[in-house]
């Protein structure tokens, strides 16, 4: 983690520094992506503030505290930082949670089967479609034994889907200009 520190009405001291940076380095196991730091020691009358500012990992998080003492002050910034990025990645983990939860796969035929959660399970079906003439395509068809074939249209340069009715004739499936 990259780390500036900031000193306002006190003395720079290299112990400050270092604190700041040993206490922000344990951080760095929450954050995936490398992050910057930006830290900013202050006393006002009695009163001595750290704020701090975290950027990366898609999130900018911002702590501030005021307390007796400078280290105090560090503490009680990077503990109520740590709880936002827990609380962050959390939700991004609750997100992403959901979405791998639904199923979302296609089936080849037009039908969708209910699962025992009464959920739609739909199977996902990649093709490679190829040019070639409707003729050319029902001869593939034929020889794989599939309901469907999907190509592309050697004269129209368009997605076609040539498919197997329920009288046992073929059916062309084109887009309309």
């Amino acid at each position: 983690m990259q780390i500036a520190v900031t000193f306002k009405n006190i003395d720079p001291s290299e112990n400050l520094k270092n604190y700041a940076g040993e206490k922000l380095d344990r951080l760095d196991k929450y954050l995936d992506n490398p992050a910057s730091a930006v830290v900013v020691l202050s006393v006002e009358k009695h009163r001595h503030i750290a704020e701090i500012s975290i950027s990366g990992d898609r999130m900018n998080i911002n702590g501030r505290e005021e307390a007796g003492d400078m280290y105090a002050a560090i503490d009680l910034t990077l503990d109520k930082l740590e709880k936002q990025i827990k609380k962050s990645k959390e939700k991004i983990r609750e997100r992403k949670g959901k979405l791998k939860s639904k199923p979302k796969e296609f089936s080849g035929e037009a039908a969708a089967s209910e699962s025992e959660g009464g959920e739609r399970l739909i199977k996902v079906q990649y093709v490679d479609y190829k040019p070639m003439d409707v003729e050319e395509a029902v001869m593939q068809m034929e020889l794989t034994q599939n309901n469907f074939f999907v190509f592309t249209n050697a004269r129209t340069e368009q997605i076609n889907v040539l498919y197997r009715r329920n009288d046992g004739h073929l059916g062309l499936i084109q887009p309309s200009s």
